[in-house]
């Protein structure tokens, strides 16, 4: 579809596109729409509450507000948006959701609040939705032609996370090369909308896109596609791309273990490139809970992977999933010690230690075996119930997501709240009779400002419970 057939619209509407969160990042879920709808002649405004309030001088003016709901933590944040845009404005607005959330997420909305939802490849149903359609699809896999992100009206690079690296700080942007994911892990909520697919962004818009973001001072950036190695040439071309336009960026990427192991080959030209650190989904270190989730990895992959990076100057920084219906006491102790034995206190946030798995409507996991028996007879806007067997787990998880938010919002530093984890672990281990002798964190560099391993500002993730601070702030 041509993108004059997708954006055209007469006459022009007034579009507020909102961002709620989105890891940190200034958001690509504003600035691609933005550009998508001024090319077809509309007046866009947007706002980012995650940095700034919300006028209601400017939800007057919109005749259109669009959601973005990519992540689990900003379906939870929009509703408080949808409510507050519902109640000033009735029907004098029409409001959608956009983003991989938005086609089961709109079912978490207040009644009434929420018009229309798009999920997938949203940009031209959008653009449909604001020109006046009276239904459109919540779920579409279009190839479209894109226009480049719009970041003009938003909040400067310097209010978001920033690359935290041998004690400097640098101003981080963020791209996707592609969407979708060619794998069906069974907890992940790409597979839901995508089916196993993937859509490549073309190449020279990734760049133009970069270059702007390093003129606006980025000099870090995330490559924040589900699996940046689900298409192995395109993402080495892109690679080689950046770095031929902006030799002296760094960047990182998020990439399957088993595609750390299964292509160990890419990574030295990657760390030459500019890759300084990778993501990657490592979950658990039980053998069960992989196999349910149907990972395609064992924890001796992980440990591969590990030592493939490694090798070549790179970081692991694992994303986890602790508490499952099938993750016992014992297991999160065996990862505490699998991070720690590791040396991965540094790589590892705190929020993930706390993640608990989730099960929106449309996973995958509804009607596994395994996991019907857990199930609650009860859903709400973070998805469907489940409940340990072990209630010891359940309030161990309740007590670690607590503790973790509080952290996150005062600030804490990571070592200090990896240390209370594990305090509250043992306190776990020993009322259950366990004996855990648990590895200890080895030490800070002398001397560092704990920044010796390059990671990211942002404290918080995709899967978990906003914090009351992200709460108080959606809500003004």
């Amino acid at each position: 579809m041509g993108v004059a057939a997708a954006v055209r619209a007469s006459p022009a509407v007034r579009v507020l596109l909102v961002s709620t969160y989105e890891l940190g990042h200034q958001p690509l879920l504003l600035a691609g729409p933005a550009g998508f709808l001024r090319a077809g002649g509309h007046h866009v405004r947007t706002c980012d509450l995650s940095v700034e309030e919300l006028d209601d001088a400017v939800l007057d003016w919109a005749q259109v507000v669009a959601v973005a709901v990519p992540m689990h933590t900003a379906t939870r944040l929009a509703r408080g948006v949808v409510e507050r845009a519902r109640r000033r404005r009735g029907d004098a607005v029409r409001i959608v959701l956009y983003g991989l959330y938005a086609p089961h997420g709109q079912s978490s909305m207040p009644p009434g609040c929420v018009d229309a939802a798009i999920g997938g490849e949203f940009e031209a149903e959008l653009a449909s939705f604001v020109a006046g359609a009276p239904s459109v699809r919540p779920v579409v896999l279009d190839r479209l032609s894109f226009v480049a992100p719009d970041r003009r009206g938003l909040p400067p690079l310097s209010r978001y996370a920033r690359l935290l690296w041998r004690g400097e700080e640098r101003l981080a942007g963020y791209v996707e090369t592609t969407r979708g994911c060619v794998h069906r892990c069974r907890h992940c909520p790409v597979p839901v909308v995508y089916d196993g697919r993937i859509r490549v962004m073309p190449r020279a818009l990734i760049v133009a896109d970069a270059v702007r973001q390093w003129e606006m001072g980025a000099r870090h950036l995330t490559l924040g596609d589900p699996d940046f190695l689900n298409a192995v040439p395109h993402a080495l071309a892109v690679a080689r791309d950046l770095h031929a336009a902006l030799p002296d960026l760094t960047f990182d990427i998020t990439t399957k273990i088993e595609h750390i192991v299964r292509h160990r080959q890419v990574f030295a030209e990657l760390a030459g490139l500019g890759c300084i650190f990778v993501v990657s989904a490592v979950e658990s270190t039980d053998a069960t809970v992989l196999r349910i989730l149907d990972k395609g990895h064992t924890h001796a992959d992980t440990l591969t992977a590990l030592g493939v990076l490694r090798a070549q100057g790179l970081e692991l920084r694992p994303s986890l999933l602790p508490f499952t219906p099938w993750s016992g006491l014992g297991s999160y102790l065996e990862l505490l010690d699998f991070v720690a034995a590791c040396d991965l206190t540094e790589s590892v946030d705190p929020v993930q230690l706390s993640i608990r798995l989730l099960l929106p409507a449309g996973s995958l996991l509804l009607d596994h075996p395994e996991m019907l028996p857990h199930l609650t007879a009860t859903s709400d806007a973070s998805g469907y119930g489940w409940r340990h067997p072990d209630v010891a787990v359940d309030r161990l998880a309740a007590a670690v997501a607590d503790t973790v938010a509080t952290a996150a919002d005062g600030g804490e530093p990571p070592r200090v709240t990896h240390r209370r984890i594990r305090g509250m672990a043992a306190a776990a281990a020993g009322e259950a009779g366990i004996d855990w002798h648990a590895a200890p964190l080895p030490s800070a560099p002398r001397g560092s400002a704990g920044w010796e391993r390059p990671r990211l500002s942002e404290p918080w993730f995709c899967c978990a419970e906003p914090t009351g601070a992200q709460l108080g702030a959606a809500r003004r």
